[in-house]
């Protein structure tokens, strides 16, 4: 099990932490396998915030993306300084 450190948006931080956004779709650099974890680290396109919060992978698929995307489903792990 590996931790994937990744930049978020505001606007998808939110809805992460909400519980309403349940995926991130990413470029497939990083060998994603189920069970990895996700720090994501909200970056407002200038700096971080500070907000970061832990998700993990729960299922993976391609269908329908861009070549060499893929979609990450994931469930909420803890949250980190909301």
């Amino acid at each position: 099990m590996k931790t994937h450190k990744l930049k978020i948006l505001p606007k998808y931080m939110s809805a992460q932490l909400s519980g309403v956004k349940t995926f991130e779709i990413r470029k497939n650099d990083r060998n994603y396998q189920v069970g990895d974890r996700l720090l994501l680290r909200e970056w407002d396109g200038e700096k971080y915030t500070g907000r970061e919060t832990m998700v993990f992978i729960t299922y993976i698929t391609d269908y329908k993306q861009k070549n060499g995307y893929v979609v990450l489903a994931t469930n909420a792990f803890w949250p980190l300084d909301v």
